[in-house]
């Protein structure tokens, strides 16, 4: 079964010393290879992992930031990191495996992405809610992809979900 949505915003945030990846900021087009997203840094997936390539983007559905703000947390596209923020595909629609394809390119789903202190950078987070935003993005802070086949992908393209 094929599930389309749309592509809401495509984000990116390049390396500055100093500061981390959040929040991504909002970009024309999203190129992409199966290094990552092009002048979007994640020192996690760099250092850390050591580019993994299962990690190379992170997508967020509407669907998840809608449920956090009924939660009374005003998060926005780019706010957890991600590249890709989609409208139109429920979480549910989500697992690892699932592919995606918008335009030429090919994702993959691999894993969730897991939170980390980093969030506690948000402006309506902080050292003293952090906590309570980690607990309540656990399980809930979108997927990360591998790249099956590169190219560009633009807002308000369309992207298909295939189970």
């Amino acid at each position: 079964m094929v599930k389309v949505g749309q592509v809401r915003q495509v984000n990116v945030k390049p390396g500055r010393p100093g500061e981390v990846g959040l929040p991504k900021a909002p970009v024309a087009v999203l190129r992409v290879s199966a290094a990552g997203a092009e002048g979007d840094y994640n020192r996690y997936r760099a250092v850390d992992l050591k580019g993994d390539p299962d990690q190379a983007l992170l997508l967020v559905t509407e669907d998840l930031l809608a449920q956090l703000n009924r939660e009374g947390w005003p998060v926005r596209p780019g706010d957890l990191g991600e590249n890709l923020t989609v409208t139109g595909i429920d979480e549910s629609d989500l697992a690892a495996g699932v592919r995606l394809a918008s335009g030429a390119v090919r994702l993959e789903l691999t894993r969730p992405c897991k939170p980390c202190s980093e969030l506690y950078t948000l402006s309506y987070v902080g050292p003293e809610r952090g906590p309570a935003f980690l607990k309540a993005t656990t399980g809930r802070r979108g997927w990360y992809a591998k790249v099956l086949a590169p190219g560009e992908i633009h807002p308000a393209a369309s992207i298909a979900v295939e189970r």
